[in-house]
């Protein structure tokens, strides 16, 4: 009777142990796309007043858009929406391309890396660092690419950049 009751607590132990593992194993697989989503967000882009929105949805399809003043002749000061062609977050590698509106649109190639910020409501929590190309389209349609390094800060949660109110 002894060698039973062990062995059945043997086996209760062992099960509870087993289950244990395997949901620790599924939650850190899980922890992935969390991870992705917690990149979501505002973040700024060249000038006060302009920012980048990342949405990282399921599979590491990214949506979103670039909200930026237009520097054209026709457009100068306008606020401008460009929402992503197509957009993809591997890991921590992260690429976009805006729909070209005006003749401009934007190419990023970099990743989303911690900040130097100690919690989620300080801004720069999330950075997006990498290479931005502003590729701009003449009359002639010639496209010039101007590329840069940039460092976007995400923005504090439940906050919106200055100078983007609307009146």
């Amino acid at each position: 009777m002894r060698i039973t009751l062990s062995v059945v607590s043997a086996a209760i132990i062992l099960t509870v142990a087993l289950v244990s593992a395997q949901q620790s194993g599924n939650a850190k697989t899980g922890d992935a796309p969390q991870a992705g989503k917690a990149y979501s967000g505002m973040y700024s882009f060249l000038k006060d007043g302009e920012f980048v929105q990342v949405t990282v949805e399921d599979e590491g399809h990214v949506t979103g858009f670039v909200s930026r003043f237009g520097n054209g002749e026709s457009d100068k000061g306008a606020f401008l929406n460009q929402f992503f062609k197509t957009g993809k977050l591997d890991g921590n590698k992260l690429n976009f391309t805006t729909e070209v509106v005006h003749g401009v649109s934007f190419d990023f190639q970099g990743t989303v890396e911690r900040g130097d910020a100690k919690s989620a409501v300080d801004d720069g929590y999330f950075v997006l660092r990498g290479v931005l190309s502003e590729n701009t389209m003449d009359v002639n349609k010639k496209v010039t690419s101007r590329t840069r390094d940039v460092v976007l800060k995400k923005f504090p949660e439940n906050s919106a950049p200055a100078g983007s109110e609307r009146k």
